[in-house]
């Protein structure tokens, strides 16, 4: 068995986890502790509070106890916003104080774009434009091309919460670039666990969601690769270890 732990800032989308957790049909386990979320705002002052050394630290010790190998801060937002560097000095720290490997969804971005050997990637966010923008700056400070973006102007997560698959594939087609290798959708808020293939067949390539990469990053840490279609095809490559 391989646990996995996810800090994850309020409550919105976290049931993607454990459809995910179903979907790797694996000796996978997948457990989802709550982080504070302060206030409910995509603004960049209110980003830089959540993702705070200390609100994740609150949440370490709880994750500790289910016996996870690795932690990811299953936010993107609360992560790129502290740019290149920042974002890199968040999980050292968290990663020093869990006593594990850690990363964040922002990194899983970057190490799931490298991994379909992507370098043009259209972003999709639910974000107001101004914090759309940062996440494409913290992409091409790891040297990945971003052709277009399209930003939603949502203010809270529990709005993006409630986006259903008629929201979810409308963001995703106005988002397409026929420059873009594949899409982004980088918000931990929205629900997309259970579309990706529905998704990636629509839009005839790659799509890279924030929960599906957040769980493959973790793998990524503990040295696991599991075979799911279902998820997309992130979770196609090889090699592959499927018990």
């Amino acid at each position: 068995m391989t646990a996995l732990g996810f800090l994850y800032p309020g409550h919105s989308a976290e049931d993607d986890y454990p459809r995910i957790e179903q979907l790797l049909a694996s000796d996978i386990r997948v457990d989802v502790v709550h982080t504070d979320i302060g206030e409910d705002a995509h603004r960049v002052d209110a980003l830089l509070r959540m993702g705070s050394a200390e609100r994740l630290a609150e949440g370490v010790e709880a994750l500790r106890l289910t016996g996870a190998e690795a932690v990811v801060w299953a936010c993107t937002s609360g992560s790129f916003v502290y740019g290149w560097e920042g974002a890199h000095e968040q999980v050292r720290t968290l990663a020093v104080t869990a006593g594990m490997p850690a990363s964040s969804t922002s990194f899983a971005f970057v190490h799931a774009v490298r991994e379909l050997g992507v370098r043009r990637v259209a972003i999709g966010a639910t974000y107001p434009d101004d914090v759309a923008q940062l996440f494409a700056d913290f992409l091409r400070a790891a040297d990945v091309e971003v052709v277009s973006i399209r930003g939603s102007g949502i203010i809270t997560a529990a709005e993006v919460g409630t986006w259903g698959d008629a929201e979810l594939f409308a963001l995703a087609r106005e988002a397409d670039h026929p420059d873009a290798e594949a899409i982004l959708l980088p918000d931990t808020a929205l629900h997309t666990a259970s579309y990706l293939t529905a998704l990636e067949q629509h839009l005839t390539k790659p799509v890279l969601t924030a929960n599906q990469v957040t769980v493959w990053e973790a793998l990524r840490l503990t040295d696991r690769r599991v075979n799911a279609p279902e998820l997309g095809a992130l979770f196609t490559k090889e090699p592959i270890v499927q018990v």
